[in-house]
């Protein structure tokens, strides 16, 4: 399966396969942020296969790199998968991903089910906002 472009409560999306390119660095983001551009995408949903295996270590930088760009380029992410092992060795990660979970620029979450609940609460909360 390939990425591609859908639409998620209301938001454009770019959906990334489970098996496409993995995401190593701040080259690679800015790559993906192009393609979620060119498709006027609002949001990027990345699995956590398509991360390298050191994002979850935050003295690597990595996750500092990439969502630095998302950021820099005002995209949001939203990262897709089961981290529980990485939270359980990490207080660090913990926190990072509990800070991240606040805001509007990176989301973690464990499924789809969970990235639809949160879109809705934010449709939610535009709406009476």
């Amino acid at each position: 399966m390939n990425d591609h472009v859908t639409d998620r409560h209301g938001v454009r999306v770019l959906e990334c396969a489970s098996d496409g390119d993995r995401v190593d660095n701040d080259r690679d983001a800015v790559d993906l942020i192009a393609l979620a551009l060119e498709h006027k995408a609002k949001l990027v949903v990345l699995p956590v296969p398509r991360l390298h295996g050191d994002f979850f270590t935050l003295s690597s930088r990595i996750a500092g790199e990439i969502v630095q760009k998302f950021v820099q380029y005002r995209l949001p992410v939203a990262i897709v998968g089961d981290i529980s092992g990485h939270l359980d060795g990490s207080s660090a990660l913990r926190a990072f991903v509990y800070e991240a979970n606040r805001g509007n620029d990176i989301w973690f979450v464990h499924d789809k089910t969970e990235l639809d609940d949160r879109l809705l609460r934010a449709q939610r909360n535009d709406n009476t906002g």
